[in-house]
């Protein structure tokens, strides 16, 4: 289980035994995405073996993007539940949160690093998706498109049946979180060519279930959960959040 710390869960859940990895933290959150998915599926499913009944995967932000690549990737894991929370599930378009590192960079010009050899080895411009540039995004982008079956390989068949494995997926994300852009990426949704906000439901990826989202919905099994008023950096530590919204889902 991938969560950070909170004092509500052993309560619910005694004995249960909490991971919560420190690999690329900080500054290494920039590796390339691929590579943070192979690093941590292979602690993922070492949780597997020494878990058979079953485990949680929770992920927050990047991190659970990185989460759901693990589920794909490896589609024999035994998870049961995945949280996404507040994760840029259909792709991100803003750069506020990227000012720190690149001080210079907006949005409108943003796909010039990203859509290039260099850019694809920063873990953001994996899942970097420009509503203007989508030809660029489809034949540059090494992650998003793939991850999410949009561009058709080999590997589709196997990461359709890692999400289809799952009891449960939860995505949690809300108006009010200042990172994610369109904050509906949290729920799979996307920008579209004229940056009006394409949800889940009329996204080509559910509506053709290459994914399997559409599988698992109408079996019950996809929960959508939208919580306005938090910010991007209270979702893994606002309490109300975590007791309403992510412990109820760890049966």
């Amino acid at each position: 289980m991938f969560l950070s710390s909170h004092n509500s869960l052993p309560q619910f859940h005694p004995g249960t035994e909490i991971v919560i990895p420190n690999n690329y933290s900080n500054w290494a959150s920039l590796e390339p995405i691929w590579k943070q998915i192979l690093d941590f599926g292979d602690l993922v499913m070492q949780m597997s073996e020494e878990h058979p009944e079953g485990i949680h995967l929770i992920g927050y932000s990047q991190g659970g993007l990185i989460a759901r690549g693990i589920l794909e990737q490896f589609p024999n894991h035994n998870v049961k539940t995945f949280i996404s929370l507040s994760s840029p599930q259909g792709g991100q378009y803003g750069t506020k949160f990227l000012h720190t590192i690149f001080p210079e960079l907006v949005r409108e010009t943003a796909y010039e690093l990203f859509y290039s050899s260099v850019g694809q080895h920063i873990s953001v411009g994996g899942y970097w998706n420009d509503p203007h540039h989508q030809n660029l995004f489809y034949k540059y982008s090494t992650f998003l498109p793939f991850i999410n079956n949009l561009n058709a390989t080999l590997n589709s068949y196997l990461f359709k049946q890692g999400l289809l494995r799952l009891n449960k997926m939860v995505l949690i994300g809300g108006p009010n979180d200042s990172v994610i852009t369109p904050w509906q990426s949290s729920h799979f949704g996307h920008f579209s060519s004229t940056e009006s906000v394409v949800k889940l439901h009329d996204t080509k990826m559910y509506k053709q279930d290459t994914l399997g989202l559409k599988t698992l919905d109408e079996a019950g099994k996809l929960k959508i959960v939208t919580v306005p008023g938090i910010d991007h950096f209270q979702w893994h530590s606002d309490e109300e959040v975590i007791d309403t919204h992510v412990l109820p889902y760890l049966d």
